[in-house]
């Protein structure tokens, strides 16, 4: 099969970039097309073939890639994928708009509709980074979303198979789209976590720190706990977490890899108070071994298992969070447990079902496409048109 691979952008190295590594390895020789690309945050990348449009010649869209919505409508309508059999679109914004023959199977690996067409994109407009353009981006969004929603709709309709990264995402897409969609799960590269020998006396918060992640939950309730919390990330609402937080609050910033591994695995229990789509940080504290303290919704019902790794609290405020982390109880969890459930999710599974569900996708494809051309055939022939009974039917279907 000759291979493409689509994905949104390439700017910095996040959740849908590390799938698209996967896909990478898994497709060496598949060339990459995207919108805009920021090499030196893909040292992964160094001599891939990634094919970028007419917006990498603009600077501003290396940076700002989210002012481009409509400009990147127009960039992936205008790649060239007429050589190849099979198309994989890595997408949770226009990537999936891309044009296709009638011959080449295109699968959609879809992150989520897109927010801020489908869900509302009032609360962007809070933003701090429209900054001077709010103004402006108030009185346009309302006709240029309008556009773009229904822009987005017919681009679904250009994609022959779905896959969701989790049931919730298969129910939206369902939804927006009219869609059945097969759920293959992100992957946790689970050889860069282990189990420590010794864990210490902290909880631990890990991601951005934007308003939707509801940092601000977790650092309320662990002022009225008392207990040590360390925070990782940066984002929007750091400076205003920071002016919040009492002294058992520890805000660590951006740290590598290596050590965000050591501080999964010596923490008490990792806290994840949002709803996402699927949400890796729980799977990389389970792979090292620690149970997880969720918001019980979206993608995390799907990966925590309550009582064997992890719990839940109900409601998304201070009180339901205050009241889980006074219950939990560290004793109850087996790492090693909670590790084989993580081993699920590992980067060789996601690689294993991603290929058995390509090439099963492309073999009923191209029978269902065979069988179309047989039919028509058949039809062009004559043999199921109306008087194709009686006499001299057979005359008919011999000269046929």
């Amino acid at each position: 099969m000759r291979i493409a691979l689509v994905h949104d952008w390439l700017t910095n190295l996040a959740g849908s970039e590390r799938v698209l590594l996967a896909l990478h390895d898994l497709y060496p020789e598949a060339p990459i097309y995207t919108s805009v690309f920021v090499p030196e945050e893909f040292p992964q990348l160094r001599g891939a073939d990634v094919r970028t449009s007419f917006l990498q010649g603009i600077p501003l869209a290396k940076k700002r890639h989210q002012l481009f919505p409509y400009l990147r409508t127009v960039a992936f309508e205008r790649f060239d994928l007429s050589g190849y059999d099979v198309v994989i679109s890595s997408c949770h914004a226009e990537a999936k708009g891309v044009l296709t023959r009638p011959e080449t199977l295109h699968i959609c690996y879809c992150y989520t509709p897109i927010r801020y067409y489908w869900s509302g994109y009032h609360h962007y407009l809070d933003n701090p980074r429209f900054g001077l353009l709010n103004p402006l981006a108030r009185a346009f969004m309302p006709f240029m979303i309008n556009y773009l929603r229904v822009w987005d709709r017919c681009a679904a309709d250009r994609v022959d198979v779905f896959v969701a990264i989790s049931r919730h995402v298969a129910e939206r897409i369902r939804k927006y789209y009219r869609r059945e969609a097969e759920v293959i799960y992100p992957p946790v590269n689970a050889s860069l976590f282990r189990i420590s020998e010794k864990v210490e006396d902290y909880f631990l918060l890990v991601g951005r720190l934007i308003p939707y992640k509801r940092a601000d939950l977790v650092v309320e309730a662990f002022n009225r706990l008392g207990l040590p919390l360390k925070v990782v990330g940066t984002g929007s609402e750091l400076e205003s977490l920071r002016s919040l937080a009492r002294p058992n609050v520890e805000f660590l910033g951006r740290v590598g890899d290596g050590e965000l591994a050591e501080l999964y695995s010596r923490c008490l229990a990792l806290v994840f108070p949002q709803e996402e789509d699927f949400g890796i940080v729980p799977l990389e504290a389970m792979a090292s071994g620690r149970p997880v303290i969720a918001y019980r919704a979206g993608g995390a019902t799907e990966t925590v298992v309550e009582g064997k790794t992890g719990m839940f609290f109900d409601r998304q405020d201070v009180d339901s969070l205050a009241e889980a982390v006074r219950s939990f109880r560290p004793e109850d969890f087996d790492p090693e447990a909670i590790r084989r459930h993580a081993l699920a999710f590992d980067l060789p599974v996601f690689k294993e079902r991603v290929r058995r569900f390509v090439e099963r996708a492309y073999a009923e494809f191209k029978s269902r496409g065979e069988t179309a051309r047989r039919g028509y055939l058949v039809k062009l022939s004559g043999k199921e048109t109306e008087g194709d009974h009686g006499e001299g039917a057979d005359e008919k279907r011999a000269r046929a």
